[in-house]
């Protein structure tokens, strides 16, 4: 059986997003779909095994309504509820998984609903591309953006990236972002000739990374942005208006598994719109 797109399934309103989502793309990719939700917070205290039993059926109900309310697209849906710690759960399903798809309620600065740390945790350990859903409706949205650097993580996202836009006949929207060098004290202002250079590199690197679109997608339409700035401010400002995002994450060091990049990390720290991760 082909890998499964892993859901992780919570009572939040972002995860009936993130499910139906998952079973969109599942159904086009014809993959089975598996639904998982983990009931965490158990410390051994007396008196907790009624409490975790009624949490856990709870939980089975949720799952089973969720499969249950799915479209008829033909779909294998598989379903399960586990007890244990969720993030250690959901990166583990990840290792057997094509995608992992998760909700956020995080509706931006100022927002109701506060973020938490789990999301940024499982995106970070997970072994497969995660997806991050916002409780957002992004259908009236276009385009895909995606971050472009020239390195072999960023050829990954700009794949992921590039498959999505045709499959869902979107733009998509490649982004290369240049920062300059912080300026002495005593420079006064940069050289023209040092930002004209740096401009022309990035075109040059992303020309690279794109250089092999146009033949496998001859139908994709591919929006080219190079920009001065910091990254991952740029793609989320793009992302605001886009139905998805793909980064590529550069975690690194014998920490890699638990850490995203620092640009991955605050572009979902941000969350614009439907955000994937690719490593």
């Amino acid at each position: 059986m082909a890998d499964p797109i892993v859901v992780g399934v919570t009572s939040a309103p972002a995860s009936h997003r993130a499910v139906e989502w998952a079973a969109k793309r599942a159904a086009a990719h014809r993959l089975p779909l598996k639904l998982i939700e983990v009931v965490g917070g158990a410390i051994g205290a007396v008196g907790e095994d009624a409490v975790l039993d009624h949490a856990v059926a709870e939980a089975r109900e949720r799952v089973e309504a969720e499969a249950s309310g799915l479209p008829r697209l033909g779909l294998k849906v598989l379903m399960r509820v586990d007890r244990g710690n969720p993030v250690a759960v959901l990166t583990d399903a990840s290792a057997d998984a094509s995608l992992l798809v998760i909700g956020s309620d995080y509706d931006g600065p100022g927002g109701r609903r506060a973020r938490g740390a789990h999301g940024l945790r499982i995106a970070a350990g997970a072994r497969c591309p995660v997806v991050v859903v916002p409780d957002v409706d992004v259908s009236d949205r276009s385009g895909v953006v995606v971050g472009v650097d020239g390195s072999p993580v960023s050829e990954k996202a700009v794949a992921f990236a590039a498959a999505e836009a045709d499959r869902l006949g979107e733009p998509l929207i490649a982004v290369s972002v240049w920062t300059p060098l912080e300026a002495p004290r005593n420079m006064g202002v940069y050289p023209v000739e040092y930002l004209d250079n740096m401009e022309k590199l990035t075109e040059e690197a992303q020309a690279l990374a794109l250089a092999g679109l146009r033949g496998q997608y001859p139908d994709l339409e591919i929006v080219r942005k190079v920009q001065r700035g910091y990254p991952s401010q740029v793609i989320n400002d793009l992302a605001g208006s886009a139905r998805l995002a793909v980064v590529g994450s550069h975690g690194r060091g014998v920490l890699a598994r638990f850490l995203l990049g620092s640009i991955s990390h605050e572009v979902l720290a941000r969350l614009a719109t439907v955000t994937a991760v690719v490593r």
